[in-house]
């Protein structure tokens, strides 16, 4: 255990599992004043999760923040002993809390004074308060005989998940957005613990969202694994790397497309599409599915990277990078394409550090916050580069961000492949593991979107107590919101593909 001056908490590293006992519990008042001189004093600490566990007739409070300088993650908490306790909100003096404070009220009903919001996060099935639903659910009104009101699903058009958009208008011109989502609340936390057979969980994991199939399931696999002591061999690790990166190629040139049709750019979307297509194909090729599902396993891996794929793929990155950068280079300067970009949709600096913002948002808007760098995981322990950034937190800089995140992902599977050797023997994948008693353990894993946080408890027997799941949307949401703010209703398609946030990943 450390100590700063007269403040406890434990450090630890990315994916490192620990006794559960060793994380401090501290009065509520010394808590709120440790993390409050945390953020106070350092820009670079930042909040992964914080999250409640019933215990006894009261509730333990678990916060996990990572400083993303030293490349620590400091664990402490606090607990309380009643249910009806009411304590002071973080969130007046931090916003970025608000989602998790949002969460807690929703899930335990534990009223956080002067939150300056505590409206429900997802509405889910096992809320505390039954009698909240959408129906009488007070979305938040202006009034005025001028303004209208826009209302957007949560059944939309599009093949495409439920969320409810509801614009406060000006004419043209929208005054406030606001998101409610949690429309198919599955339950995922909860099916991790009560499932009892490590593949039904590894299925779960990867089906959280699917078009991050592979972060969330290294982030499953990375908790798991240093919960059961499992060390992976070189090869494994590489492997699982160069995956992570490809469907951010993946999923970055699927955007770019989406964001060309959204301003009627259809060269740009045509190309775009096409080219994510040989991508997705080679991992189909590798482990039989487009996304990745079933190339991630505890322990071990039913598809190797062989040399024929090892081949095939650097063939395939060849092609892809040559069309690529030449689209990009016509799409990024092409005058029809900037005037919809340039400006549009923007955030501040400010604000986004305000709203805790995560992943490729946080990196739109001058933010330093990528996980590879600040608390690396499997490869990236190795690799020598620097996340991309750009400044002014626009639909222009979250283009932008994909297109030079794209060649850096080309240029680390081309340096992970040189590391990956060719064996014939390989590790293959464990469906009966021990997990060790009462530890804790937390892995984050930089997808495509941004960070993502899976941290798992075990009890005496070695079982899962707990498992807790964050997507890189949970932060996000809201920073969309804001996007629109004095903008035309007509700009809400190009934001909102522009940050391409997850239902699913949120509703859980």
């Amino acid at each position: 255990m450390s100590n700063n001056k007269s403040y406890s908490y434990v450090s630890v590293q990315n994916t490192s599992a620990i006794e559960f006992s060793n994380i401090p519990m501290l009065s509520y008042e010394v808590f709120t004043e440790q993390v409050l001189a945390y953020f106070n004093a350092k820009d670079e600490i930042h909040c992964l999760q914080y999250f409640a566990i019933p215990k006894d007739k009261g509730f333990q409070f678990i916060i996990i923040l990572a400083n993303d300088a030293t490349h620590e993650i400091l664990l402490f908490g606090h607990e309380i002993q009643a249910l009806n306790t009411k304590l002071e909100s973080l969130t007046q003096h931090i916003n970025a809390f608000h989602i998790f404070e949002r969460e807690i009220h929703e899930n335990f009903n534990i009223t956080f004074l002067n939150h300056p919001w505590l409206k429900p996060v997802r509405f889910s099935e096992n809320r505390a308060d039954k009698s909240k639903k959408i129906s009488n659910y007070p979305f938040y009104k202006i009034e005025g005989d001028e303004l209208h009101e826009v209302s957007v699903g949560p059944i939309h058009a599009g093949i495409i998940e439920p969320g409810h958009f509801r614009f406060l208008c000006h004419g043209e011109m929208v005054k406030h957005l606001e998101i409610q989502l949690g429309w198919q609340h599955r339950g995922i936390e909860s099916l991790i613990i009560t499932k009892n057979k490590w593949l039904q969980r590894s299925i779960l994991a990867e089906s959280i969202t699917g078009d991050s199939t592979i972060a969330h399931s290294l982030a499953f696999t990375n908790t798991i694994e240093s919960l059961a002591e499992i060390k992976l061999d070189d090869n494994l690790i590489l492997e699982r790397s160069i995956a992570l990166e490809l469907e951010r190629i993946a999923i970055h040139t699927g955007d770019l497309s989406g964001m060309n049709t959204d301003v009627a750019y259809q060269l740009g979307s045509a190309v775009f599409g096409a080219l994510r297509t040989p991508i997705i194909n080679f991992t189909q090729r590798w482990c039989g599915n487009r996304f990745g599902k079933g190339l991630i396993r505890l322990g071990g891996t039913n598809y190797p990277l062989n040399n024929d794929l090892k081949i095939d793929l650097a063939t395939v990155l060849i092609e892809f990078e040559k069309k690529f950068k030449e689209m990009a280079e016509k799409m990024f300067n092409l005058p029809s394409v900037i005037k919809r970009f340039d400006g549009i949709g923007a955030v501040s600096t400010t604000k986004l550090k305000m709203l805790g913002v995560v992943g490729m948002v946080a990196k739109a808007g001058g933010i330093s916050r990528d996980i590879r760098k600040s608390h690396p995981f499997l490869a990236y322990q190795n690799l020598n580069f620097e996340h991309v950034q750009f400044e002014h937190g626009d639909v222009m800089s979250r283009g932008l961000v994909r297109y030079h995140e794209v060649l850096q992902s080309i240029s680390l599977i081309k340096e992970l492949i040189k590391l990956h050797k060719n064996e014939e023997e390989f590790q293959k994948p464990l469906y009966q593991l021990n997990l060790k008693s009462n530890k804790f353990c937390t892995s984050a894993v930089e997808g495509w979107r941004g960070e993502i946080v899976h941290t798992a408890i075990t009890d005496e027997k070695g079982n899962l107590k707990q498992y807790k799941i964050k997507d890189p949307s949970m932060h996000n949401w809201k920073a969309l919101e804001l996007s629109l703010r004095n903008l035309e209703i007509s700009d809400f398609p190009i934001n909102n593909k522009s940050y391409d946030l997850s239902y699913s990943g949120h509703d859980l």
